[in-house]
C-alpha cells in the first residue's frame, strides 16, 4: 500500500448539471467512460488498483500493473480511468469482459484487448498526500508526474476554455466518451463527495414496454424492460428504466397486470451471477418516453429515466430511426 493512504481513499465524485459553466474558476476535461481507478504504488513498488466500490481491480489488469510499476515512482497515488478501445472508439463491452474469475482468461484478454489508463488527478507524490491542495496545484503536479508517460498510460486533456469544452461535449461522444467534467480550480480532494460537475448528453426516445422485473424487495415493479423495432420489424431489447418510488412500484403492478403474458429468464453475466434475472413478459402495447445519454451498439449505454407514457404512439412506430448517431471521432486523438 502506498503511504499515506491505508486503505486507498474513495474517489471524489461529480454531480450532474445541465450545462457547462462559464465561470473562469473551472478546469474542464473529457468524461471517460470506463472503470474509475485509484492507482497506488507503495514505497516498495507494490501496485494496488482501488475502485469506486470495495472490490480491488488489481488482478484484472496485469498489463497495467506492470506499466504502473515501471512508470510511476514509489509513493505515487493517481486517480484516473481504465478503458479499453477497439478501433476508433472506447469499447465498454470489451472492458466489462475483463472482470473474470479465471486467471487464464484474464491473461488471455490482457493480450487480446489490452487496457489503457488515463490519469486526471494526483493524490500523493513521494508518499506525501496532496488531497488538501487545490486542484490547480494537483493538476500541475500530475503533469510533471504523467507528462512523460508512455502508452498505455496517458494524461487526460484539460482546458479552461468553456467554449472549447462545449465543442468537446459534441465531438468526443463519437469516440465513445461520456461527456465533460468541470473541476473547480480551488477545490481540495474530498473522497466520496460530489463536488465536481458532470455534463452529459440528455436525449429522449419513445420506446416499447416489453417486460418488467420485480423489485429486489419482492414488492412492486423494480424496473421496466424496453424495446425498439428494427427496420425488419423485429422488437429488440434496448435496456431498462428504474428508480420508481415505493408507492409507484406497487401501482405499476396493478396497472400492467392486463398486459402480462408470462415469465422469462434473462442472461446472467459476471456482474449478475447472484441476482434474480427473471422477468414478467408483457404484450408490447404500451409506449413510454425516456431520457437517455448515449447508445452502446443497439442498446442504451446506461439505465434510462422514465418521462411519461405515450399512449398516443403506435408501438411499431418506435424504431431506431429516432435516435441520434454522433459523428465518428478517433479516440487515439485524445490519447496522443
Amino acid at each position: 500500500m502506498a503511504e499515506p493512504f491505508d486503505p486507498i481513499p474513495e474517489p471524489m465524485l461529480a454531480k450532474p448539471v445541465a450545462a457547462i459553466p462559464d465561470d473562469a474558476g473551472y478546469s474542464f476535461e473529457p468524461k471517460w467512460d470506463g472503470f474509475r481507478a485509484i492507482v497506488a504504488v507503495s514505497p516498495s513498488g507494490e501496485v494496488e488498483i482501488g475502485s469506486r466500490g470495495s472490490k480491488p481491480l488489481t488482478r484484472y489488469f496485469p498489463e497495467l500493473v506492470a506499466e504502473f510499476s515501471a512508470q510511476l515512482s514509489p509513493g505515487t497515488v493517481v486517480d484516473g480511468e481504465i478503458v479499453v478501445r477497439t478501433g476508433e472508439r472506447l469499447a465498454w463491452e470489451a472492458l466489462s469482459q475483463r472482470i473474470h474469475p479465471a486467471e487464464s482468461r484474464i491473461r488471455k484478454l490482457s493480450e487480446e484487448t489490452p487496457a489503457s489508463f488515463i490519469g486526471f488527478d494526483l493524490l500523493a507524490e513521494g508518499g506525501t498526500s496532496l488531497m488538501d491542495a487545490p486542484f490547480a496545484e494537483r493538476r500541475s503536479a500530475l503533469e510533471r508526474v504523467m507528462g512523460p508517460a508512455r502508452a498505455p498510460l496517458h494524461l487526460s486533456q484539460t482546458t479552461r476554455d468553456a467554449t472549447l469544452a462545449r465543442r468537446w461535449l459534441v465531438e468526443f461522444e463519437g469516440a465513445g466518451l461520456d461527456g465533460v467534467i468541470a473541476k473547480q480550480l480551488d477545490s481540495t480532494y474530498q473522497p466520496g463527495k460530489r463536488v465536481f460537475l458532470k455534463i452529459k448528453h440528455s436525449r429522449t426516445a419513445d420506446v416499447v414496454l416489453i417486460a418488467y422485473r420485480v423489485h429486489k424487495s419482492g414488492q412492486g415493479v423494480g424496473s421496466l424492460l424496453l424495446g425498439l423495432y428494427t427496420d425488419a420489424g423485429e422488437l429488440v431489447p434496448v435496456g431498462g428504466a428504474s428508480a420508481f418510488s415505493n408507492a409507484r412500484r406497487l401501482e405499476l403492478i396493478d396497472e400492467l397486470a392486463p398486459l402480462v403474458t408470462g415469465t422469462g429468464e434473462g442472461e446472467r453475466s459476471r456482474f449478475s451471477s447472484s441476482k434474480d434475472v427473471s422477468f414478467i413478459t408483457l404484450r408490447p402495447e404500451r409506449v413510454l418516453e425516456v431520457k437517455y445519454d448515449q447508445m452502446e451498439g443497439y442498446r442504451f449505454r446506461h439505465a434510462v429515466q422514465f418521462v411519461r407514457w405515450r399512449d398516443d404512439r403506435d408501438p411499431r412506430s418506435c424504431t431506431y430511426d429516432q435516435l441520434e448517431v454522433p459523428d465518428t471521432y478517433d479516440v487515439s486523438r485524445l490519447l496522443s
